[in-house]
This record gives C-alpha cells, sequence and structure tokens, in this order.
C-alpha cells in the first residue's frame, strides 16, 4: 500500500487507530481503509457513533469557550487527536488571541498533521507523547515554553479516558495533572457512559475496539463523577454531552441516549 507523503515512515498501519477512526467519525481524510472498516463496524454496532463524536466536538468548544471566558488562557489538551474543523487553540484565539495552546497525542499521524497546521502560529505546539506518563508530558520543553503553571491552566481530556483502562489508574493521572496546576485550574472531561445504554450493544461496540490500538472502556456516570476528585464542577454538573451549556441554535430535540457519554467541566478547589 502506498501512504500519503504525511504518514511517518515508521509508523505501523496494519491495525486501526481510535484517533483515526475519530477522524473518519467527524468526515475527516486522516485515516486509512484499515480505520474506515473498523469505524463502520462500530457505526453497524452503534448507529449514532457519528452523532456522538460530533457531539463531543461540539462540547469541546463549548468548554474551550468558557474557559477563554473565565480567564483560562493556557490549554494542555491531553489526547488531542488529529486536527478538524474548530481546533481547540482556533476555538480560544477566537475569544483571546493571546490563549496559548500546546496538543499531546501518541498517535504519530495526529501529531505530524498537528504540527503541519501549527507551524505559522507560535501561541501553539503540538508534542508527542503518552497523556499517561505526566511525567514526561509536564516536564517537555514545549510544555514548559508556552505553559506557566503558576497561572491558571485549562486541563482538556475530551473523549480520552475511555481508552485509560482502570489498570492504568486514570485517578492517578488526574491527580498528577491537577497537582501540577494552580487554584483556578479547569479540568475539561467527557467520557462514554455504560449508564443508559444497552448492554449487548456495548459490549459489541468494545468487541469492535478491542481489534484496534486503544481498546474502549466503558464507566458508569457514578465512576466519571469520581474522576473529578479535586475539582468542583461548575453548572450545570456532569451531564450528557449536548446538555452542557448548549448553544441557542442547539436542536433541544436530541436524544440523551444518542450521545452515549456525559460531559463536565470543574475548577480545582483550593
Amino acid at each position: 500500500m502506498e501512504l500519503p507523503d504525511w504518514v511517518p515512515a515508521t509508523m505501523d498501519v496494519s491495525k486501526p487507530s481510535s484517533a483515526r477512526m475519530y477522524d473518519y467519525y467527524l468526515g475527516g481524510t486522516h485515516n486509512f481503509e484499515v480505520d474506515r472498516e473498523a469505524a463502520e463496524r462500530a457505526i453497524a454496532v452503534m448507529p449514532f457513533t457519528i452523532h456522538g463524536a460530533r457531539g463531543n466536538r461540539d462540547f469541546l468548544r463549548r468548554a474551550v469557550r468558557h474557559l477563554v471566558e473565565s480567564g483560562v488562557t493556557q490549554l494542555l489538551d491531553l489526547g488531542s487527536g488529529i486536527p478538524t474543523v474548530g481546533n481547540v487553540h482556533e476555538v480560544a484565539q477566537r475569544v483571546n488571541p493571546l490563549t496559548r495552546t500546546v496538543y499531546v497525542d501518541i498517535d504519530p499521524v495526529a501529531v505530524a498533521h498537528s504540527t503541519a497546521i501549527l507551524r505559522s502560529n507560535p501561541l501553539a505546539t503540538v508534542i508527542h507523547a503518552d497523556m499517561r506518563d505526566t511525567e514526561a508530558v509536564l516536564a517537555h520543553p514545549d510544555v514548559r515554553r508556552l505553559i506557566d503553571f503558576s497561572e491558571p491552566v485549562g486541563v482538556i481530556m475530551a473523549a480520552v479516558l475511555h481508552f485509560v483502562p482502570e489498570s492504568s489508574d486514570p485517578d492517578s493521572i488526574i491527580a498528577r495533572y491537577r497537582e501540577a496546576v494552580p487554584d483556578g485550574s479547569q479540568l475539561v472531561l467527557s467520557h462514554m457512559s455504560l449508564t443508559g445504554q444497552p448492554a449487548e450493544m456495548l459490549e459489541r461496540f468494545q468487541a469492535v475496539y478491542a481489534n484496534t490500538t486503544n481498546p474502549v472502556v466503558f464507566r458508569s456516570r457514578e465512576r466519571i463523577a469520581e474522576l473529578f476528585e479535586g475539582f468542583e464542577l461548575v453548572e450545570p454538573g456532569l451531564v450528557s454531552l449536548q446538555a452542557w451549556r448548549p448553544d441557542a441554535d442547539q436542536d433541544s430535540r436530541v436524544n440523551p441516549t444518542h450521545t452515549p457519554g456525559f460531559a463536565g467541566v470543574g475548577r480545582k478547589k483550593s
């Protein structure tokens, strides 16, 4: 298979990637046949997968706007994925042009494409790292160059923790980022959930992702709420994706079960 010139030469494209599958759900072009086939299997199992992915992007856009409007102008986007319309730095810099953004991702395609997009933007960059390796992320020269940890930071974990198994201790991962940022910092988090969904459908969806580079983990709403330990949820709390501060023109007829997950923003407690 002849690969596009944006594909890193050392990258294995024989196995589906959750980042590239998500890119496909969003209508992107930085994915391969193996990703598209897996994504179509996921859609067949859970027909509202595309709606959920796009609902998550809409939530992220609204949450980023909230961060910057509330005075948080430094953003650390963990597991940022492949760039698409409405990237975090674009949304943020429309509100405050001086907002600084660091993207972090383990997927080489996401990093390569982000690097190309951000080349001319001195206030945004991307690093190739595993967000679970908190020491490597926090000590990275580009993170230290753009993020001042004496000032509030927006830590973004949008649709990424459902790829982190309990064995990786997601609570400790979040805690280490929380300890690294000062009071007034905020956590943006969205997560797929088993709450309110048919068990058989979730099992079949998990089976599709079991054969990708990032198996998916469903958690209950109660378990997701525990991930906000040390943060105080801002209104409206932990809710379905489309219910978090919806835009005035947002379609209120959307069934919450068609976005099978929850989202929230928390402010670090003093």
